[in-house]
């Protein structure tokens, strides 16, 4: 007998069991249904299955489960991406149509999601501290606006914990398996043990409803293109890993690996759906961030200094200053300790970043943590901002990434003792599940004001656009935003020679954001935008 329970709706079933084992449809009349964040509910029914020798109960269990669909709905190939210019007048559409050739889109229950997520890394380089951890770091992604988080295979299996939250607060799970950047033994003993792991892991996981999909490895595909072989070689993800989860969780989309590099991609040489976008690491509004193909990007980052607090924390006094040939900013910046040459040095390369954004290098720590924090922040912001505004072309970004698992110089947006950067408090902004953004100048003289709707429910908007320094109203007023669709509100006339802040703020449903958007070119005063940052801060959602 099974009775399940969510709120008020209830609904009860009795089979009769014939064999030792078996199984059963349960119909459940006007479920209520799980959803992501921003997309509803994330309903979770308490099902009690009882097991009756006549009128005498002999066993009983209980689960948590979530009712959903979920569709992984992708081509092999990438298409190519068209610019977007500010449309003429206001309001018109701005999302763009879906491409049946060409896309990578998640679906909940039919419904398409716009996935704004965090790559997710190990909590601690200590496993015996992970549970004490783990409450905390998955309160800030859900914080954060975050509806997805992917479990990148560098990582190790979460506990049970883990997928409890995300279950508990709509947080999709992107479930690579634990093998990533290395080509692995492909003889039958390590097969073997693999099929062993992935049946462990599929028994445990395949029942939460933040299961979205499992993939067999992260950038595997692209070691074996380095190394001019063809990835459909891999026995492990072509061949043992589906095996088993076909065996035991056959509902679930398997995919190969991240980014997939299926048979169309590598004959042609095209480009894939999913990317990860790393490339120059340069000013981050570069055309490599701006013309790629990517549907959906399951990597990208940017580097931002922890604060100085932090620093102190785990660098001596007089290791803390100057950064350049400094021996203990390289053994936190993630290094091999016996590597001679470094063929990347990060530290550089964040120090770089803040070249481009400023024009110049602060010569105190102070001021270097603070620019290297502001040229993260924006980059990340702007790499979110600009992944909606290409919505249904791109449906979805998750950008590295969310904590460190030890004190380093590193992507993460919070540091290893909890202390957020900068880009933390933009990304909860930039996130929010109705959004106000401002797109890049075209060819044309203006820049579109889109309002970006990721939700089910239409949103009636009142919004307002100003200047930072001069207070002057760039553009004000209300439209309605159907669900699930982006809508050019306003247009901003934009010069060549701007070189400003622009403060936004709009309200729907009671509820209050703020916004804001960087206008021209570096580099950029560092003394004006600390003066703007306070302004920055001072928005809803303040911090």
């Amino acid at each position: 007998r099974f009775s399940g329970i969510c709120g008020e709706h209830t609904f009860e079933y009795a089979w009769p069991l014939e064999f030792t084992a078996g199984g059963c449809t349960i119909p459940i009349p006007a479920p209520r249904l799980w959803w992501p964040k921003g997309y509803g509910a994330a309903d979770l029914y308490t099902i009690t299955a009882s097991l009756y020798r006549g009128d005498e109960r002999i066993a009983e269990r209980q689960d948590r489960v979530g009712l959903r669909v979920i569709d992984i709905l992708r081509t092999p190939t990438a298409g190519e991406m068209s610019e977007r210019e500010a449309l003429p007048s206001s309001p018109a559409r701005w999302d763009r149509p879906f491409d049946p050739v060409h896309h990578f889109v998640i679906q909940v229950n039919g419904a398409p999601v716009m996935v704004k997520g965090t790559n997710w890394v190990p909590v601690d380089a200590f496993h015996s501290r992970d549970a004490e951890r783990l409450p905390r770091a998955l309160r800030l992604a859900a914080d954060a606006g975050c509806n997805m988080i992917r479990c990148w295979g560098g990582n190790v299996y979460e506990n049970d914990l883990f997928y409890d939250f995300c279950d508990a607060n709509g947080l999709l799970v992107w479930q690579d398996l634990a093998f990533a950047c290395c080509a692995y033994p492909q003889d039958d003993a390590f097969r073997a043990v693999v099929a062993v792991e992935i049946e462990a892991v599929a028994e445990r996981l395949r029942n939460h409803a933040c299961l979205a999909l499992w993939c067999g490895d992260n950038e595997n595909d692209m070691l074996y293109l380095s190394e001019g072989l063809d990835p459909a070689q891999n026995r492990l993800t072509r061949e043992t890993i589906p095996q088993v989860l076909h065996r035991l969780d056959p509902h679930h989309v398997y995919i190969p690996s991240s980014p997939h590099h299926p048979p169309e991609a590598v004959r042609g040489g095209r480009a894939t759906p999913e990317q990860h976008l790393w490339g120059p690491r340069g000013y981050y509004k570069s055309s490599f961030y701006t013309r790629h193909s990517a549907h959906f990007i399951g990597e990208i980052g940017y580097h931002g200094s922890p604060a100085p607090a932090s620093l102190r924390r785990f660098l001596a006094p007089a290791e803390l200053w100057p950064w350049q040939n400094n021996p203990a900013w390289q053994d936190h910046a993630v290094y091999h300790w016996q590597r001679s040459a470094i063929d990347r040095d990060r530290i550089q390369l964040m120090a770089n970043q803040v070249r481009e954004m400023f024009g110049e290098i602060p010569q105190e720590l102070a001021e270097f943590c603070l620019a290297s924090q502001i040229t993260q922040a924006e980059a990340k912001k702007f790499f979110i901002e600009s992944t909606r505004l290409r919505k249904w072309a791109t449906s979805g970004i998750i950008w590295w990434n969310l904590i460190d698992g030890w004190p380093q110089f590193s992507d993460a947006v919070v540091d290893y003792y909890f202390t957020p950067k900068l880009a933390y408090h933009y990304i909860r902004r930039a996130q929010a599940p109705l959004g106000l953004v401002l797109a890049e100048q075209g060819a044309g003289k203006y820049r579109a004001l889109v309002a970006c709707n990721d939700t089910r429910a239409d949103a009636d908007v009142a919004f307002r656009a100003w200047d930072a320094d001069s207070g002057e109203i760039l553009a004000q007023g209300s439209a309605r935003v159907p669900a699930n669709e982006n809508w050019q509100v306003a247009r901003l006339r934009a010069f060549a020679s701007d070189r400003r802040l622009i403060l936004l703020q709009w309200e729907s449903g009671g509820e209050t954001w703020g916004g804001h958007y960087l206008a021209g070119s570096p580099p950029f005063d560092l003394p004006v935008y600390r003066r703007w940052l306070a302004q920055i801060a001072a928005l809803p959602a303040a911090f």
